[in-house]
């Protein structure tokens, strides 16, 4: 199980939210991978892609629910989960099968897997593959150009390569945008990102971000919700880029000791510099919840927007040294948010970011007990009974939350990430 994306139990509770909805999700997606491709499909469940699932159900309203029955991995109990069939579980388990599929080749081509190995992983990969375009067709959704664009990746790994062995430059790359369908050509950011102006590092996160805006966007037409395709096309956009440049910081250090390809040192990008490209991206795609009016639906910020906040929070407390910038909150005459700019501190430099343990909450999981792998375990008591170390209460009066949508003064969080009150700008 992999993905970027941990709700915190605790921002379940500010939005009134059931903490078992996460899990609806997750077990649901577990679930159908299962029924529909074998037991082994199950090792490709993606916690990133619970949110198709969720958005699919935020924009339609509906939220079929099915009992399953006791596994070991709820504490042999019971739960109600998304069933396997409703739409939204469907696009989910599409997603996890691709993506883990150009994973596994990914690794493979990378010969990052044992020898032995690499002919079972490559044949699941193949079938994986297959059965995600089976999985597509029956929800509608074309994913030809987003296998082709996930094979494209290889080539534009290689394009990287071969500039910094000749130190050339970017423009005299060859274009890799010619190993992908014409069917692409409909995407402007494709176009955009292989544009010979182009950086490097746009186009090396270009198949991850096609593949992101595809799915978000084909969850309003599986909503009948035409008027949100775009809006989260440009949020499954910006989304990909986030999830490609996290997953680059997270492995900078051991790409580097290990001569594995990464895509910020090929392309002589700094942690920092990536750190505000996340930041950017993070604003944007707030932007374009937005527009699909989505942005206070009580699950999109909790499962989505939230915990992308989290994810910047620890890879910038992961920068080395400090760097002022400020930031406006608008205010009407009325007394709501206007032009106050305050000073804000943000890292810049490099340390590597602080990895969560994963082994308590783990066991946790397996055992029943509260802690089911929501992203603030870190910050909880080890193993996890999801009480709040004492450092984290001092730093965070989460009383104090209950502001309005966009002002952030009254508010006292530090940086522990349980409190988000989504003020204007992006720190």
């Amino acid at each position: 199980m992999f993905g970027l994306l941990r709700p915190c139990a605790h921002g379940a509770q500010k939005y009134g939210i059931d903490t078992t909805e996460w899990r609806a999700h997750l077990c649901g997606l577990c679930l159908g991978l299962r029924d529909g491709h074998g037991q082994l499909a199950r090792a490709t469940t993606n916690k990133d892609a619970l949110v198709l699932s969720m958005l699919t159900e935020a924009q339609s309203g509906a939220a079929p629910r099915t009992t399953a029955a006791p596994c070991p991995l709820r504490g042999m109990r019971r739960a109600s989960v998304a069933t396997a069939d409703s739409p939204g579980v469907q696009l989910a388990t599409t997603a996890s099968l691709l993506l883990a599929a150009a994973k596994i080749r990914d690794h493979v081509d990378d010969g990052e897997v044992a020898a032995l190995a690499r002919g079972p992983l490559a044949k699941a990969a193949t079938r994986w593959a297959r059965e995600a375009r089976a999985g597509a067709a029956r929800i509608g959704l074309d994913v030809e150009p987003l296998v082709a664009a996930l094979d494209a990746q290889v080539q534009l790994e290689q394009e990287v390569k071969e500039l910094v062995a000749v130190g050339g430059s970017s423009a005299a790359a060859p274009r890799a945008g010619g190993f992908v369908p014409e069917l692409l050509a409909v995407s402007s950011h494709w176009q955009s990102a292989m544009a010979p102006s182009a950086d490097p590092l746009d186009r090396l996160t270009a198949p991850t971000q096609l593949c992101a805006s595809a799915f978000f966007a084909h969850t309003a037409v599986l909503a009948d919700r035409p008027a949100n395709v775009e809006a989260l096309r440009e949020a499954g956009w910006q989304f990909g880029r986030i999830a490609h440049l996290a997953d680059a910081v997270a492995d900078y250090d051991g790409d580097l000791s290990g001569g594995s390809f990464n895509p910020l040192a090929s392309t002589g990008t700094t942690i920092s510099e990536a750190y505000d490209l996340l930041r950017q991206s993070n604003s944007r795609l707030r932007a374009a919840i937005a527009a699909a009016e989505l942005s206070r639906v009580p699950t999109v910020r909790w499962m989505l927007l939230d915990p992308l906040t989290s994810v910047l929070r620890r890879i910038g407390n992961g920068l080395g040294t400090f760097a002022a910038h400020t930031c406006s909150v608008s205010r009407d005459s009325a007394g709501l948010p206007h032009a106050e700019v305050r000073p804000h501190m943000h890292r810049t430099g490099h340390r590597p970011p602080t990895r969560r343990p994963g082994l308590g909450g783990s066991l946790a999981l397996i055992l029943g007990g509260y802690c089911t792998g929501y992203a603030c375990c870190a910050d909880h008591t080890q193993p996890c009974t999801g009480e709040r170390k004492d450092a984290w209460i001092k730093n965070c009066d989460c009383s104090n939350c209950d502001c309005g949508e966009f002002d952030c003064s009254c508010c006292n969080c530090g940086d522990c990430g349980c409190c988000n009150c989504d003020c204007s700008c992006d720190c």
